[in-house]
């Protein structure tokens, strides 16, 4: 029989014992995070090194239209597969020798583009490479959330956020170092090659690191466990950690996680909840402005030089404002932060729609450069909502609310809703433009944003200050024992 923790107790639970915020991080867990998220420099170098690469491939293996738009949106669509995979299979061999494979993969898909000879071969590649992107997307940051004390988890969860923006803006500023330095056509080829430098300083890296504690546990090598939580928490919170692990456990009856466990009523909904998550990050439509920022921006009157200097400072906003996330989710609730990032963004989608709708293209017969400058304007306020707010807990809540023996399953499975999301808005957005202009683009945006709004005012849980376990058993009383109503809104009641 199941056992389920009321409410009631958990709370007096949650009081009683539980991480002290103000025990310190033992310096271990840093390395460990430090090391991880390379996977996340990896995932941001790829995903951005395309939009200035494809500016000076396109002679050299002959892309038409169609190959351009498969070249780019290739990865992503890889990425999906990739989450999935990955999760179905973390559970049984591990997230450590997960991340061990997808370095392999990130290396191999690198090298494979930087020396593909045709489209057909850069499509395959991308592919391969897109793997690796939805692997690292769905398993570095549940390694993360499973090695970090409760009262770290925000900071050091996100930063696979800062890790992933970091990779795009190197992107950026790699396509155009390259192009200064050597230029010709060659010069994409270099561009797509660097990444296999911290593909192999990831495998490495992870060579020499354990797996987590959670996952020991799970296999019954408690040992291994203990001796992971004591390089890796104050020695005053191994104690409970490791009872909390083990008696979570035990209650899961060490069953083999399966897909048809769905058929709980509480583990569906909260499935549900997690790809809800996953899907609104996407549909604020930030990816096209990582991917066509400078298709936009010469759309709305820039040259290709200002154009490429404007892509840069997206990647400069970026980095910036996930310095300024991992600050705020130490301060501020999971929600709250989610409830002002989708806000944010919809509040600019809307800015953007106007000032490309109403304002005139040209002015005394050349492009109005005003016009130009409030889209740019639009774009950096928007990035500093998604990437200092919306992103990081997205990345975070996920690693968070799925219970310890389904999470690699689930996570896998929201991290492919995702990339799904993403290449079918980034495959889509070229024809949208076409059909109904910069202005309808972000127009349509904005009201996938107000849906978004809704959707995280009645389903997202708070879960900041509460180890795994307890978030485990705060969401399946809530999941199991409330009305649908109270069900979307966990977070009422006050955390730990």
């Amino acid at each position: 029989m199941e056992l389920v923790m009321p409410r009631e107790t958990w709370l007096t639970l949650n009081k009683a014992s539980g991480p002290n915020s103000n025990t310190r991080t033992e310096p271990f867990v840093k390395v460990i995070a430090a090391v991880a998220t390379l996977g996340g420099l990896l995932f941001g170098y790829d995903t951005g090194v395309i939009s200035g690469a494809l500016l000076f491939m396109g002679d050299d293996i002959h892309l038409t239209p169609l190959t351009t738009g498969l070249v780019t949106s290739s990865l992503l669509l890889g990425a999906a597969f990739g989450a999935l995979i990955s999760g179905h299979f973390a559970a049984a061999v591990g997230r450590r020798k997960i991340i061990l494979v997808l370095a392999t993969i990130f290396a191999a898909g690198a090298l494979g583009t930087a020396l593909a000879p045709d489209a057909e071969w850069m499509i395959f590649f991308r592919l391969v490479l897109g793997v690796a992107v939805g692997g690292a997307s769905a398993t570095v940051p549940v390694y993360i959330a499973e090695m970090a004390p409760a009262n770290k988890r925000g900071q050091l969860v996100t930063m696979q956020e800062l890790m992933i923006v970091s990779g795009q803006m190197l992107a950026y500023i790699s396509n155009a170092g390259f192009h200064a330095a050597w230029g010709g056509e060659s010069t994409w080829r270099w561009m797509l090659a660097v990444a296999t430098l911290p593909a192999v300083l990831l495998w490495f890296g992870m060579m020499f690191m354990p797996d987590t504690p959670r996952w020991y546990a799970m296999k019954g090598r408690l040992a291994e466990a203990r001796k992971v939580l004591e390089r890796t928490r104050a020695r005053e919170d191994v104690e409970w950690e490791m009872t909390e692990i083990t008696e979570t456990l035990e209650e899961e009856q060490q069953q083999r996680p399966r897909l048809r466990e769905l058929r709980q009523p509480w583990l569906l909904k909260l499935f549900f909840i997690g790809t809800g998550i996953a899907a609104i990050q996407q549909l604020t439509g930030v990816n096209t402005i990582m991917y066509y920022a400078p298709v936009m921006l010469k759309a709305v009157g820039m040259d290709d030089n200002a154009a490429l200097f404007a892509t840069i400072a997206n990647g400069v906003i970026s980095v910036l404002m996930t310095f300024a996330g991992i600050w705020l989710l130490g301060r501020i609730g999971r929600r709250t932060l989610t409830l002002i990032g989708q806000i944010g963004c919809t509040a600019c989608l809307v800015f953007i729609g106007s000032v490309s709708y109403f304002m005139p293209d040209t002015l005394n017969g050349q492009p109005d450069m005003l016009r130009s400058y409030m889209v740019l304007l639009g774009m950096l306020l928007f990035l500093s909502f998604q990437q200092g707010a919306l992103s990081p807990v997205t990345w975070l809540l996920l690693s968070e609310i799925f219970p310890t023996r389904l999470r690699g399953i689930f996570m896998g499975g929201a991290v492919f809703a995702m990339w799904l999301t993403n290449f079918t808005i980034s495959l889509l957005f070229p024809l949208l433009l076409a059909w109904v202009g910069l202005s309808g683009a972000f127009f349509i945006f904005a009201a996938a944003g107000l849906f978004g709004t809704l959707f995280v005012f009645c389903c997202v849980p708070e879960t900041r200050n509460r180890s795994l376990e307890q978030i485990e058993h705060y969401l399946r009383d809530w999941l199991t024992e409330t009305s649908p109503r109270q069900v979307m809104r966990p977070s009422a009641q006050k955390s730990g």
